[in-house]
């Protein structure tokens, strides 16, 4: 079993930064990709960004410019650096891992006011 623990979400003012984290714990051989989502309220789950274990990252066309994800292979730790917020980034985020197994967390909330 594999435990996904989210960290960083908060409230914020437009314009401001948060820092995401998300470790694996657990019975992990390997993970692949280690990805973001968000959800905002009445909306479906959408791609925020990922990082593949070798070191590619892809960013939602929303976010490129602004976000920043990065691991860390040997913790197994996926960040997702959040700067130049907007109110329209309001979202429960979620981290998701693939590999050798696949989970989602729990989500942390972000919150941008205007």
């Amino acid at each position: 079993q594999v435990q996904l623990v989210e960290s960083g979400g908060g409230s914020v003012q437009a314009g401001g930064s948060l820092r995401l984290s998300c470790a694996a714990s657990g019975s992990i051989f390997s993970i692949d990709v280690m990805a973001w989502y968000r959800q905002a309220p009445g909306k479906q789950r959408e791609f925020v960004a990922a990082a593949a274990r070798g070191g590619t990252t892809t960013h939602a066309d929303s976010v490129k410019g602004r976000f920043t994800i990065s691991r860390d292979n040997a913790k197994n730790t996926v960040y997702l650096q959040m700067n130049s917020l907007k109110p329209e980034d309001t979202a429960v985020y979620i981290c998701h891992i693939s590999g050798s197994m696949t989970s989602w967390g729990q989500g942390t909330q972000v919150t941008v006011s205007s």
